[in-house]
This record gives structure tokens, sequence and C-alpha cells, in this order.
């Protein structure tokens, strides 16, 4: 595991995006595992400079996202496949249908976008932001360490953060079909970043803690290949 410390989200995203593009450049056909959410924005503004100084092609990238809204239509402005649209996709030369988000509205059998992504032939790098508490993807606390993609009932605690996107707490999904600690964990690569004193209890299980259900991002230590990219209010619990 390393660990790579910086100032704010906005360093955090130059360091995280600088290493992205190492991995398009050493494989201009890669598979990204993307995520969504504040914590990512800064990279995805970072790899659009990047495409627009001509620093970087995306058109053989294959992309796959952590998780959606289950019942939310992808034109819904609170879908994340609207947000990767307009914070990443509609800015750079990416084939969009070599971008892939798990349906909201189609969700029998969610473990079909598993072997989407085994087909692809695996993410090279998976992005990961980090829950207050300690959820990856969406997979909350309690989350089977074996699980796929799946169905999963979302935490108050993360109904509650997420509110800030919409008008009400009412309107905030209480359900999303997200990528399983499994197929996270089948990335050959991890690239989480956290920042904020919010993020530091979490980060002290991911680093520090006991490998527990409990703390769904402590199974990263697991990981053969994992970069953590923190600021000084995310790390301050560390011992």
């Amino acid at each position: 595991m390393k660990i790579i410390k910086v100032k704010n989200n906005q360093e955090a995203g130059i360091q995280a995006a600088q290493i992205i593009l190492e991995k398009i450049h050493a494989n201009p056909g890669c598979i990204l595992g993307l995520a969504t959410g504040s914590t990512p924005i800064t990279t995805y503004q970072n790899l659009i400079q990047a495409y627009e100084h001509k620093q970087v092609s995306f058109k053989d990238v294959i992309t796959f996202n952590l998780d959606e809204y289950k019942g939310l239509n992808p034109t819904n402005p609170q879908s994340y496949r609207f947000f990767m649209n307009n914070e990443l996709f509609d800015h750079i030369d990416i084939k969009i249908e070599n971008t892939h988000v798990p349906s909201g509205l189609h969700t029998q059998n969610p473990a079909l976008y598993d072997q989407k992504i085994h087909k692809a032939g695996g993410i090279d790098l998976q992005l990961l932001g980090l829950g207050v508490n300690g959820h990856i993807g969406f997979n909350e606390p309690g989350t089977a360490f074996d699980s796929l993609t799946h169905v999963v009932d979302l935490d108050p605690s993360t109904i509650a953060v997420n509110a800030r996107f919409f008008d009400s707490i009412d309107l905030v999904p209480t359900q999303a079909i997200s990528m399983g600690l499994k197929t996270i964990m089948n990335a050959k690569q991890i690239l989480l970043i956290a920042t904020g004193t919010n993020k530091a209890e979490a980060i002290a299980h991911l680093i520090n803690g006991e490998i527990t259900p409990n703390w769904p991002c402590s199974i990263l230590q697991q990981h053969p290949n994992v970069v953590i990219i923190i600021d000084e209010a995310a790390g301050s619990m560390l011992k």
C-alpha cells in the first residue's frame, strides 16, 4: 500500500490524474474503473486539461463505473451516467459505447455487469472515493467481502451525505446498484482518494484497522497494489 500525502483536493486531483495518464500512456486501450461524487471531480478536470493540451487520447480506453442509483433514468441530472457525461466523457475523445455505468432501471441480474468487465479483460485501474462510514462504491458496512455487483440499501448516513446533491433528502434514492467488494478487489490496481476531516476515521480503519465488513474499505489491506491519496485532514487519525 502506497500513501501519497497532499495539501488539498486540488492537489489530489493532479496526483490522481497523473497516475491515470501514466496508465493510459503505457496501454492506450486500458480499462479504467471510475467513480462519481465530489471527490474525483478535480481528477477529471485534470484529465480533460491533458486531453485539451493533446497530451493524451481516450479513443481506445474502456471504462466501467462503480455504481448508479436504482430507479434513475440515465438522462436524470442526478444519475451517475449524467454525471460522468457532464464531468468527463463529453469533454474528451472517448467513444461513448466504450463507457459503462450500471443500469439503475434494469437491475434484475446485476452480476451480469461483472461478466461484461471480465469479457473486456478486467479492470486495470480502479478509482475510488471513500464514504464517511468506510463504504467503497456503495458497499455499506456489513457487505460480504465476496460480493459481486448487486443492489444495495443505502445507509442513512450515506443518504444524508448525498442529500446535498438533491433538492430534498426525501428525493435521494434509498437503493443503488454497485460493484461488489470482490468486483473492486479484482482490479489490477486501485487508486483511492480521500480528503477532509470527515474521512479521517474511515482512513484510519482502512490503513491501520482490523479487516472487517464493519469497515468495508479495510478489505483494501489485502490488495497487492493500492495507492491512497490523502490530505492532512483525512490522515489526522493515523498512528
